[in-house]
């Protein structure tokens, strides 16, 4: 009995350290988009009312079993089922209050979430198509004429070396997405070999990646900065090392990178010569 005692001491210290604590968070990444807004409006809403719920059943059950139990000289009732008004409301009201929190409470703004996230193609100011791969992304615009492919940096002795991790370790890229800030992007997504998902959180959005397939989404993100992200499908031995990087910029320095990213124009074509009539020499020795 002392050894449980000491084991289970010890797990509780071990769980209360600061140390085990320090990378757990209880909510969502900032939002930024209003996906992201919609989606943590939604979980918080969830979460209050099977909260209310909870402490109510629970309520219940502690007073039935205070109240109702044999000690207290309380009769069990005998019959099976409701048999007059009351006991019919207290059988019906249950029902009809979850059926108003699922189809109401809940159903109107899962309703709107939904809609809201599939409407990629109206109001959009540009369009990006992510195509994943084993295991990098590759990223187009194409009324611009621009592709890239974006694959991770991490050094490899970071990750099978046990050395000291960098402050984004497997979160980093050599050639990160860019997007201006407040604008309506439409995603296009594909993939070339097996399935893979695009993922940023603090986006709110994420839609695999399928082979033979086009899948869109959207985001306006209302906030510069660096937002990071992974893929999230499995898609094979590299999976944990297909990282998602998105630098959100003004609209200025977005057309700058723009620019920047054009494939330069290809040299022009060396005049053809003038046509000139042959030197004697040459005429004296066709002779």
């Amino acid at each position: 009995m002392r050894s449980m005692y000491k084991f289970g001491l010890s797990v509780l210290l071990a769980l209360g350290s600061a140390a085990a604590w320090a990378g757990y968070a209880f909510n969502f990444q900032e939002p930024v988009t209003p996906i992201a807004r919609e989606t943590l409006h939604m979980h918080n809403l969830v979460m209050v009312v099977i909260l209310i719920l909870f402490f109510l059943v629970f309520g219940l059950l502690i007073y039935s079993f205070r109240v109702h139990r044999k000690a207290a000289g309380y009769k069990a009732a005998s019959y099976t089922g409701p048999k007059n008004r009351k006991q019919w409301l207290w059988v019906l009201s249950p029902f009809a209050l979850l059926f108003f929190i699922d189809y109401v409470v809940f159903g109107i703004p899962a309703l709107h979430a939904v809609v809201m996230y599939e409407d990629t193609k109206t109001d959009a100011e540009l369009v990006v198509k992510v195509t994943g791969s084993q295991w990098l992304w590759q990223y187009e615009f194409p009324a611009e004429g621009v592709s890239f492919t974006s694959r991770m940096i991490t050094p490899r002795d970071q990750i099978d070396s046990g050395a000291a991790k960098g402050e984004h370790y497997l979160l980093e890229v050599d050639n990160p997405l860019v997007l201006p800030v407040g604008k309506k992007v439409r995603f296009i997504t594909t993939s070339n070999d097996v399935i893979h998902s695009w993922w940023v959180p603090a986006f709110g959005v994420k839609r695999d990646a399928v082979p033979g397939f086009l899948r869109e989404f959207w985001a306006t993100v209302e906030k510069t900065g660096t937002y990071r992200g992974q893929c999230s499908e499995l898609c094979g031995k590299e999976h944990g090392f297909m990282p998602v990087v998105v630098n959100v910029v003004s609209q200025e320095e977005f057309a700058q990178w723009l620019a920047s990213k054009k494939a330069p124009a290809a040299p022009a074509a060396a005049p053809t010569a003038a046509f000139a009539p042959a030197a004697p020499a040459v005429l004296a020795k066709a002779r």
